[in-house]
């Protein structure tokens, strides 16, 4: 019954994420950016918390790793987005 409560809290956060990110106009993407990177950047300490101290079988261990491998992707992609951002504002020497 656990199990099932999970899948439905990750599907349902799924969707939430999905359409929250679908009605940003494209000129708040790069500001939430740096909110996202954030977020991910707890995601990454919660996962290492949770391998550290709970994860007890092979699929926790699984699940956790994959956790952390997700939310480092998404926090040095989002690191690229906006360096490449703020790259576009600099002055080109000549």
């Amino acid at each position: 019954m656990e199990m099932i409560m999970l899948f439905f809290v990750f599907v349902m956060a799924a969707f939430l994420g999905f359409e929250l990110i679908a009605k940003v106009p494209s000129q708040l993407h790069t500001p939430l950016m740096s909110g996202t990177n954030a977020i991910s950047g707890i995601t990454i300490v919660g996962a290492l918390a949770v391998c550290a101290v709970q994860a007890t079988g092979t699929l926790g261990m699984i699940l956790a790793f994959i956790a952390i491998v997700f939310a480092t992707i998404n926090v040095v992609g989002g690191y690229l987005v906006t360096d490449r951002m703020l790259g576009m504002f600099k002055k080109k020497g000549k």
